[in-house]
């Protein structure tokens, strides 16, 4: 009897103990088993074969925001060539220009091999910044440009860092590797502006920038009223009397008191 009581006791042990190793385990199986779970826990998920390898929704989701970026940062550079007022930042703005040219080209060569339909127009994210920039002028527009860009670049760069290191398709690959080489150019002249704020850019997207001191020149005190004119301290002689001469001043037609009579002279 005491035997199978003890055999009893750890047989239960053992089921206790296999039962808290197990816990864990379905727990994470849980909450991984939702679509976001299953996308941060495997970045290859809901892939489907092409020639080029594998293509994973996030390398689908990198192939479509590399088509957004060229969709508005082009213009955005062309806006810079015009408005910028220094040299850095014009040439930050050739610099979107000539990359986003040719990274659009490449872009969209790439969704036509893989099959997939890119956007034609930017989002609504997209959309307000351009126009921000457009409302901005003189220094705030520098600055608005050179943020606005440099917090842009920030995020596609940690994404291009992120399906490089993952993506098993070929063409994608090649693609991460131009839009890398690219949007590292970009940064560093947004950079070389000298107006980016970088702890700004640490806590979120870039405020509006506010206008520059002295873009716009004060305006014109009004003219006092009459009632405004102050008073004088006492009354005083009119400088320029037009009335009557001064009695000290002799008159044209009497001679000089100076000047002796005719009966004196003689």
């Amino acid at each position: 009897m005491r035997s199978l009581t003890g055999t009893g006791l750890i047989v239960t042990a053992l089921t206790a103990t296999v039962a808290a190793l197990l816990f864990p385990l379905w727990s994470y199986a849980d909450r991984t088993g939702t679509a976001a779970g299953a996308a941060a826990a495997d970045p290859t998920a809901g892939s489907v074969p092409t020639r080029f390898g594998p293509l994973s929704a996030t390398d689908r989701d990198f192939v479509e925001r590399v088509r957004l970026a060229g969709l508005w940062e082009t213009p955005a550079g062309q806006q810079a060539l015009e408005r910028g007022t220094t040299a850095a930042v014009k040439l930050a703005g050739r610099h979107l220009v000539d990359g986003h040219t040719a990274l659009d080209q490449h872009v969209r060569d790439v969704g036509q091999r893989l099959g997939l339909e890119l956007p034609s127009q930017p989002n609504a994210e997209q959309r307000r910044w351009l126009t921000r920039l457009g409302a901005a002028h003189g220094g705030a527009y520098d600055r608005e440009f050179a943020n606005i860009l440099r917090f842009a670049h920030g995020k596609v760069f940690a994404l291009v860092g992120q399906v490089r290191a993952s993506t098993r398709n070929s063409a994608v690959r090649e693609l991460a590797d131009d839009a890398a080489t690219t949007v590292l150019d970009h940064m560093k002249v947004l950079e070389d502006t000298g107006l980016v704020d970088f702890d700004a850019l640490a806590s979120g997207p870039p405020r509006p920038a506010p206008p520059a001191s002295g873009a716009e020149p004060p305006p014109a005190p009004a003219a006092p009223h009459a009632h405004d004119a102050p008073e004088p301290a006492s009354p005083g002689p009119d400088p320029t009397p037009t009335a009557t001469p001064p009695l000290s001043s002799p008159s044209p037609s009497s001679p000089s008191p100076s000047s002796p009579s005719p009966s004196e002279e003689s």
